[in-house]
């Protein structure tokens, strides 16, 4: 009788696809001979020789989040002097008009110790950020896969990243409102304070607690969709370097070519997540130096259409069309009408300082990913392989006999 309750507890639709701990060397073919149980305790003894800890035990989980405390708060530590300049040029373009003019800037008024303005609250921050974001992600993702059922995670596993990673950063930018707010202030507001010990009481003291929280609506809209890329991108683009470049299992990868491989889908899903997060880093850059402004207006301000014109402020970019087939400005002043105007959906405003975001975001990324993975490696973690159609999904499709 109990012998048929383990395949029907699979069969249930809360069971999750690949959330199981059988990973490379775990799971060995028996000999026909082999008695069932003498296979569960050679599975059970190999598993516990190969990984420290279950597969989302807490255990798990706090290793996971201390991984994410690593990877996000040293690499964005170690690109403070390139965020200073980013941030600059997109407050400032008209003083900082490029990278290396910026550093130029930056250095000849505050000195090369001017380039680290602001780690102290980056590294803050970015460590409690990446706690809840790689901690919640391996959270979310176990629950909503179980949710959903082995099938139905395989066949929806992007629509799994997607809403995991979400629900995962939701969270996270709670965790690092307070801190980014106070980075800003420091890079971006000459003569305001130095230091975090200095402006955490000066922001209160001007603003009470909102000065904190006051960008964590421009922070979703920039870190969601940037962390939902970089989760889903990373996922399926390590499945396809498995798949067509990689000329072996990644079972048979040694650990140091599994890293290679986790870097390089990094790199690949930080750019996409540079270009998709942008603009709304432009207005959080703008929004915390400014008082009383609210996001929609410094980002009509930015405005979406960057062409200007003799008799058109910078501000006058935000067109639409009209009904009339003209088209008008909304950004800066009264309604006016152009004709001869084209329809642009982006802005030297808002994608300001986007090519050193790609450097900065595509690098930090990476090794972001890789510090995770080498994390896992270290506290030897579970590490789900790619995942592969389910049996029973091969069957119904006729896949197998």
């Amino acid at each position: 009788m109990f012998s048929s309750i383990a395949p029907l507890a699979r069969l249930n639709p809360f069971y999750a696809p690949h959330l199981q701990l059988v990973q490379d060397g775990v799971r060995k073919r028996p000999e026909p001979a082999e008695a069932p149980t003498t296979r569960r305790s050679l599975a059970a003894a190999a598993a516990a020789e190969e990984y420290s800890c279950e597969y989302g035990s807490l255990k798990f989980y706090a290793l996971c989040g201390f991984g994410g405390v690593l990877s996000c708060g040293l690499t964005h530590t170690a690109v403070v002097p390139l965020d200073l300049v980013k941030c600059r040029m997109q407050v400032d373009p008209q003083k900082y008009k490029s990278i290396f003019n910026g550093f130029s800037v930056t250095v000849k008024e505050d000195g090369v110790r001017g380039l680290a303005k602001g780690w102290a609250p980056t590294f803050i921050g970015y460590s409690m950020q990446g706690l809840c974001k790689f901690g919640f992600y391996e959270v979310f993702k176990i629950l909503y896969g179980n949710m959903l059922g082995e099938e139905n995670a395989y066949l929806w596993r992007t629509s799994l990243y997607l809403a995991a990673s979400a629900s995962a950063e939701f969270f996270a930018d709670i965790a690092l409102a307070p801190m980014e707010a106070a980075k800003v202030r420091i890079q971006t507001q000459p003569g305001y304070a130095n230091t975090l010990r200095q402006a955490l009481p000066k922001m209160f003291g001007e603003e009470g607690i909102w000065a904190f929280y006051k960008g964590v609506a421009p922070l979703w809209m920039r870190q969601i969709p940037y962390t939902m890329m970089k989760f889903a991108c990373f996922e399926r683009t390590v499945e396809a370097l498995y798949k067509y470049v990689v000329p072996k299992p990644r079972s048979e990868c040694s650990k140091a070519e599994q890293l290679v491989v986790t870097f390089i889908a990094g790199y690949i899903a930080g750019v996409f997540c540079a270009i998709v997060s942008h603009p709304a880093d432009s207005v959080v850059s703008v929004l915390n130096k400014e008082k009383g402004s609210s996001a929609s207006q410094v980002l009509v301000r930015l405005g979406f259409r960057g062409k200007e014109t003799n008799k058109t402020p910078f501000i006058h970019v935000f067109w639409v069309k009209c009904m009339g087939g003209g088209y008008a400005c909304l950004g800066g002043g009264p309604l006016a009408s152009h004709t001869s105007c084209g329809l642009w959906f982006c802005s030297t405003g808002v994608w300001k300082g986007l090519f050193a975001r790609i450097i900065m975001i595509g690098t930090l990324t990476a090794l972001q990913w890789f510090i995770y993975d080498s994390v896992k490696v270290y506290f030897r973690l579970p590490r789900p392989p790619p995942p592969e159609m389910p049996e029973s999904l091969k069957k119904k499709l006729g896949l197998t006999e």
